[in-house]
């Protein structure tokens, strides 16, 4: 159970969500065919990467821990079997005694402190090259502040009045919606789902069971790799407020930030 949650703090945990919609609009409108986004892959059990070249998936470093021995994962409905993992040598894991004393108190702080300082970002090589389906491209400009952006996952879903259920099933139907970054420094850019009366029409936010999923913005007619789902902050002051709720902070890898450190290990020699 405590992994569990450690999982969905992450956004889940691997997570990092799944979308969580607006409560008056209905779930339709969100929902899309996986030709949506073809290069989206499914990490076994939940989580998500993106490919980005034909032998290169992206994704969050915190979804490795799930899959220690990680042999597949799954694009375009097909499994790919990988080759090996690189993960960001400044990715930090949370010790199990900030997590108790977080869930006992309720108090976020220092667990997000901890969060926030990690570089949440890995990369997995596969065996073989992708030939079915295009790889997305990064976007490099550090231009995301007030951008309009594009979630999309298949984790926990909810609504802003309720959040979503801790217990729910971390991979439902694939989601897409949009919100827009209210902070992009360093590592992270941010958004905050926004209530009704401030919201975009398909406002979204970070559920469960998405983590290391795509972040897009639209650059030059093209929805281009800007973000990797990453975690979310509770609500602070509240006690045992649920997850997912309008408020809800969520932050997202800033791939400008590692551009350098993914070419250089993708280029880098076998």
């Amino acid at each position: 159970m405590t992994r569990f949650l450690f999982l969905i703090l992450l956004a889940a945990s691997s997570t990092a969500s799944a979308v969580v919609i607006r409560h008056d609009v209905d779930d339709s409108k969100y929902r899309v065919p996986a030709s949506e986004f073809p290069a989206l892959v499914d990490m076994p059990g939940e989580a998500h990467g993106v490919l980005i070249t034909p032998q290169w998936v992206i994704t969050a470093a915190h979804t490795i821990p799930g899959h220690p021995e990680l042999k597949q994962v799954v694009i375009n409905g097909i499994p790919r079997d990988v080759e090996h993992l690189v993960i960001h040598s400044g990715h930090k894991k949370p010790p199990q005694k900030l997590l108790d004393h977080a869930l006992a108190t309720w108090d976020w702080t220092l667990f997000v402190v901890l969060l926030s300082s990690s570089d949440d970002i890995a990369l997995v090589k596969l065996a073989q090259p992708v030939t079915d389906v295009s790889p997305v491209a990064i976007h490099k400009g550090d231009d995301e502040f007030g951008q309009i952006v594009k979630i999309i996952g298949k984790g926990a879903t909810g609504t802003g009045v309720t959040g979503f259920d801790l217990h729910s099933s971390h991979r439902t139907e694939l989601r897409r919606a949009h919100n827009k970054v209210t902070s992009a420094h360093g590592r992270w850019f941010c958004y905050v789902f926004d209530k009704p009366s401030e919201a975009l029409p398909l406002e979204g936010g970070l559920g469960g069971g998405d983590s290391g999923g795509p972040i897009l913005i639209q650059a030059e007619g093209d929805w281009l790799l800007a973000g990797l789902s990453s975690w979310t902050a509770p609500h602070q002051g509240a006690t045992r407020t649920p997850f997912g709720q309008y408020g809800q902070i969520s932050c997202n890898v800033r791939l400008s930030h590692y551009k350098e450190w993914i070419e250089s290990v993708i280029s880098a020699p076998p």
